[in-house]
């Protein structure tokens, strides 16, 4: 099962490794595998919350995710995104951004690091608005009862989540973006940017979110069919199959994907300038942490984790609400790349034991039940 799910993955390390001794020696080898780990630590939350998308969907979008998603995860956001970046922000043409990367690293590193106020915005508000309408939904399962009850209740006022998320926009603008960090410790008035970076992640989350919500609810008829189905089959001892999303809804799940993938990979691929400026270094290291950040998510479907523990999907969620308000700090401030991992595995790691803990109980008061029955 372990060598199924994460072959590619460690076949992709090895080649990895492999070029980036030949690429830069020992050194090189030793600041990939330091990539690899960041990446891998700091992307963790996100195959978690891709795991719970993920097992929705049907055979043929799971494959999707797992070939042209890794396309778009290593070579879109790790390799051609950085570049873009440059692109854009210099007003470059990408070729000449590709020339600046390979030759001049440290202005190439100068302008992407210039760059971060708008790709904080963009990335932290996308991330914000799906910790609030996370928090805002009224779940069966509670993780932080004490918490969640009254914002679920909330979350029963229309737009809240938008609402919110524009103010916490507004109120970065009107002090981080004011005084925001540039390349040589330098600051610059930010704000215009990041309002309209913050409004562009906005509006990408309701259109990709919306969407597939909109397909999702399509379905819910045919779900409803389909559970009436599984009801007969249980009563005459048929084996019952899960449902998977397909067609348009799965399509735009995908994409809904896609774009979170991207959301996460922001601070993967800022806080790699900490360690190195080359970008093929850069490319290497990152791309084989996603790979391992595909196989992961993948692993916790098959092995029907979130199923087994049910908090650990509350604590990735509150892992990218810290995710998103770090981002939106690092708009002036400087966060140590460790603590922002550190945030997001500790969150999950408490909810793992969360989940623990309420298993040994249910099992605890079922073998009760079970030995009051045999009594009586």
């Amino acid at each position: 099962m372990v060598l199924k799910t994460f072959g590619w993955s460690f076949a992709v390390t090895a080649l990895g490794l492999v070029a980036a001794v030949l690429y830069g020696g020992w050194t090189a080898f030793g600041i990939v595998a330091i990539l690899s780990v960041l990446e891998i630590s700091l992307s963790f939350d996100n195959a978690v919350v891709n795991a719970g998308i993920l097992k929705k969907m049907n055979a043929f979008w799971q494959k999707i995710f797992l070939t042209i998603g890794i396309l778009i995860a290593v070579f879109g956001m790790r390799l051609v995104f950085p570049v873009l970046i440059v692109a854009v922000s210099a007003q470059l043409g990408p070729i000449e951004a590709v020339e600046l990367a390979l030759n001049d690293k440290d202005r190439y590193e100068e302008l992407v690091t210039d760059a971060h106020p708008s790709i904080a915005a963009f990335g932290g508000m996308f991330l914000l608005m799906i910790f609030l309408d996370f928090i805002f939904t009224d779940r069966e399962i509670k993780w932080l009862a004490w918490l969640e009850r009254p914002l679920a209740k909330l979350g029963k006022v229309d737009m809240l989540s938008v609402c919110i998320a524009l103010i916490v926009l507004l109120g970065t603008a009107m002090t981080f973006a004011v005084n925001a960090h540039q390349h040589g410790g330098g600051h610059a008035n930010k704000a215009e940017t990041v309002m309209l970076s913050g409004i562009a992640g906005l509006i990408t989350y309701l259109i990709v979110g919306g969407l597939s919500s909109y397909f999702e609810n399509k379905l819910e008829e045919k779900e409803e069919r389909e559970h009436e189905e599984e009801e007969q089959a249980r009563k005459s001892g048929k084996k019952v199959t899960a449902m998977a999303v397909g067609g348009k809804a799965a399509f735009f799940m995908f994409l809904y994907l896609e774009v979170l993938d991207a959301s996460f990979s922001f601070d993967g691929v800022i806080g790699a300038f900490a360690i190195t400026n080359d970008i093929v270094l850069m490319a290497l290291g990152l791309g084989i942490g996603a790979m391992y950040v595909r196989s992961i998510t993948v692993y916790l479907v098959r092995q029907g984790t979130l199923d087994d523990y049910v908090y650990l999907e509350h604590g990735a969620h509150y892992a990218i609400g810290a995710l998103a308000i770090i981002l939106l700090i690092t708009i002036q401030y400087q966060i140590h790349e460790l603590i922002t991992g550190l945030i997001g595995v500790a969150l999950i790691g408490w909810s793992f034991v969360s989940s623990v803990r309420r298993n040994r109980e249910l099992a605890a008061q079922e073998a009760l039940g079970e030995k009051a029955e045999s009594h009586s």
